[in-house]
């Protein structure tokens, strides 16, 4: 066996020991719970069977291996010794949650896995988050590597290291103590579950607190963090799992930024750089009392306009910073005032309104010294302006374009439809959407109430003229 074979199989964690101290540990992939948790008693003279795993919200199982716990290198790991009240607690609520806590397969559902941006649930959801499959077919023609697993579901703004758009990681804590000891009430269903506080409850393990108020942050994905290094998430960019086209290229392209419109619209990043950028130099963002400045869908639909302004990062930062000073220039502009036109400087200045020329007097760090004509923001000269003579007579320059039909093309929300269109079909019997996603056509409706079998070719119940006729397509 190579030596690559077999370092893929360590996997080095940070194991925090009771909220305080922490140490690293260095284990096979293979190795299970219980088996962490006798490597951590030993270290720490303590139980093995008083511990408990808990990472990302959940307390793992003693017979999970880590490598289906989804614990990335690097992984900080909360292991703590709680009294014995306190298990059976977390016993009965793991019992009230059955179904949230675990999967339909005995592994710890991760929030690696949770899609927030999908309106299909599969036949064993708990009508909650959407659990993606361990294993990626390859089948999407966006998917890196065939057969690797890809659960990206989340991207962020990392500014303290790749100072980019990023591959994030949800992770939670307790409100009251700010550790990563709390497990769950229940998943994360939306991103309003994510970004409003206070909306999903959990029982926090950490000795001396009673906090049950869960609090979701963000990491980058791309590097080791540590416990204080936190990202903004960026809820409209999302992995292009349905293959939709981008509404301005039409390529097909992942990650992609979805609008808040109501057809929700879908634009590749590229693009939508190109977007913002045009829209920058026009000066055509729209001021919001609520949000300042941002912009809407760009095939300009109603009520759409970007609330998390970070989204705008993507811009880089040079033109980012030219955005944020962008409320500041426009506040000169409606005051009467001219920017300098000098390519670096853009200094707001409020000069008389009867002054033709415009000095841009270098004071306080600010400032170039250019002279310019007020009108043409060419250099200052007599007479008539010949720049805007020439221009006298041309088009308005028009604002960012899209194309009807790659609109009607690029639509998150009909996409979604399709598939649900093409994937599902009622239970004759109680009229419960059932996903089928291949094998034959005996069908069993997944409501527990009903559990009626059915053929999916006929739409009846299950009998032996299916059997012989179409059981398998």
């Amino acid at each position: 066996m190579s030596y690559f074979e077999l370092s893929i199989k360590i996997i080095n964690l940070f194991v925090r020991f009771n909220s305080s101290h922490g140490f690293p540990v260095e284990v096979d992939s293979d190795t299970s719970i219980f088996q962490l948790k006798e490597v951590v008693a030993k270290r720490q003279g303590v139980p093995a069977d008083q511990l408990h795993v808990i990472f990302a919200g959940k307390e793992l199982r003693n017979d999970l291996t880590l490598q289906s716990c989804d614990l990335p290198q690097q992984s900080i790991v909360h292991i703590v010794q709680n009294p014995q009240k306190k298990d059976e607690e977390v016993e009965t609520e793991s019992k009230n949650v059955s179904g949230i806590l675990t999967s339909s397969g005995g592994e710890a559902e991760s929030l690696t896995r949770v899609d927030l941006n999908t309106n299909l649930l599969p036949s064993h959801s708990a009508g909650l988050a959407v659990i993606l499959d361990t294993v990626d077919d390859g089948s999407s023609p966006l998917s890196g590597n065939s057969g690797a697993a890809n659960y990206n579901r989340f991207y962020v703004f990392c500014k303290s290291f790749c100072q980019a758009v990023k591959p994030g990681k949800l992770r939670v804590r307790c409100k009251t103590c700010k550790q990563g000891t709390l497990t769950l009430a229940r998943g994360p269903s939306c991103w309003e579950d994510v970004l409003i506080p206070n909306r999903i409850a959990g029982i926090c393990q950490s000795r001396n607190c009673s906090g049950d108020v869960a609090e979701f942050y963000f990491k980058c994905g791309a590097h080791p963090t540590s416990d204080s290094e936190t990202s903004v998430a960026l809820n409209l960019i999302t992995t292009n799992s349905r293959c939709i086209s981008c509404i301005t290229c039409t390529d097909v392209r992942s990650p992609v930024l979805v609008f808040q419109c109501i057809h929700r619209h879908v634009i590749c990043l590229d693009c939508f750089h190109l977007y913002c950028v045009t829209m920058l130099n026009n000066r055509q963002f729209i001021h919001d009392p609520d949000l300042g400045y941002s912009l809407p869908c760009v095939a300009g639909c109603p009520d759409s306009l970007i609330k998390e302004l970070h989204h705008f990062r993507i811009l880089g930062e040079e033109q980012y910073n030219r955005y944020q000073c962008y409320g500041a220039e426009e506040c000169v502009l409606q005051m009467g005032g001219v920017l300098c036109p000098t390519p670096g400087c853009g200094a707001g200045l409020l000069p008389e309104t009867e002054v033709r020329k415009i000095v841009c007097e270098p004071s306080n760090g600010m400032g170039c010294g250019f002279v310019f004509c007020r009108e043409c923001k060419e250099e200052y000269h007599e007479g008539e302006c010949l720049t805007l003579f020439e221009t006298q007579g041309a088009t308005a320059q028009e604002g960012y374009g899209v194309d009807e039909h790659a609109a009607l093309q690029a639509r998150w929300e009909e996409a979604s439809k399709e598939t649900i269109k093409r994937t599902t079909k009622p239970c004759p019997k109680c009229h419960v959407p059932v996903e089928k996603d291949g094998g034959c056509m005996h069908m069993k409706c997944p409501r527990p109430q009903c559990r009626f079998e059915w053929c999916w070719n006929c739409s009846l119940e299950w009998n032996r003229t299916c059997m012989g006729d179409h059981w398998f397509d």
